[in-house]
């Protein structure tokens, strides 16, 4: 299943449900790929730590080359199964951004290779389960993205702004469907930073499935561990399995799985 984590908004957690949803369905035995196509690269500090593009000395490719190479035909010229990097942990890999993949945008968009990362995650074998970060903001790599995708999970943070962001967000994916990707699905709304006794939270969450919209049951509760995830780069299923945002995760993993 290729899933792709959007959301135009940013600070919504898009980076830290990828990489750890990731996480449990590797620790659960699913072969896994995290795609980090947003050039802050959050996801893939998150996975190969802090100093991450120093290996890249070490001959290692970056989702810069993958895209690099789309625009002039060369002999040799890297895969992106030559950019998927191991992690420290079974059965989890992940394909790393670069700093300097804006640089590329406008080339990419100029000769139409939006439909280059979908062709290759086709021609890509050996992964049960796909997770792909993007930035925040419908931009060629996020298009990429959504284009590429059988799935969309969109995080929503619970408040009025988030609200009114979501539909904007809807309407982009429709439009995506109708012109590039008509098997692309909203698989759901993942609430997060979720505080169960504010009323708030509870009334937008509440408004949004009065309106029929796929809100997933599993919410992911506000809690400091996340910063402390972040800060050690070790995700949470590692870091603190038995901790209550971990077991939210395991939870929403199970329902993406009945689902």
């Amino acid at each position: 299943m290729k899933r792709v984590v959007f959301n135009q908004k940013g600070g919504v957690g898009k980076s830290s449900i990828a990489v750890n949803l990731a996480a449990v369905a590797a620790q659960q035995g699913r072969r896994t790929l995290v795609i980090d196509l947003d050039t802050q690269g959050n996801a893939s500090h998150y996975l190969l730590g802090h100093d991450y593009l120093q290996k890249e000395e070490e001959g290692r490719h970056s989702l810069f080359d993958f895209f690099e190479s789309t625009l002039s035909f060369r002999l040799h010229a890297p895969t992106l199964d030559s950019c998927v990097w191991p992690t420290g942990y079974d059965n989890l890999f992940v394909v790393p951004a670069h700093p300097e993949l804006p640089s590329l945008q406008s080339k990419l968009e100029a000769k139409h290779k939006i439909y280059k990362l979908r062709d290759a995650l086709n021609d890509l074998s050996g992964f049960d389960e796909i997770f792909i970060d993007t930035p925040p903001a419908l931009n060629f790599f996020s298009l990429s993205a959504l284009v590429a995708a059988e799935g969309c999970l969109v995080p929503f943070d619970c408040d009025q702004f988030a609200r009114q962001a979501l539909y904007t967000l809807l309407d982009n994916l429709q439009e995506t469907r109708a012109d590039h990707n008509p098997q692309l699905a909203l698989e759901g709304i993942v609430v997060n930073q979720f505080v169960p006794r504010a009323s708030l939270p509870k009334k937008l969450v509440a408004e949004l499935k009065g309106e029929g919209l796929p809100v997933l049951e599993t919410t992911l509760p506000s809690s400091v561990m996340m910063r402390e995830s972040h800060q050690s780069a070790v995700p949470l299923v590692h870091l603190a399995p038995r901790h209550k945002l971990t077991q939210a995760f395991v939870g929403l993993w199970q329902d993406l799985q009945q689902g």
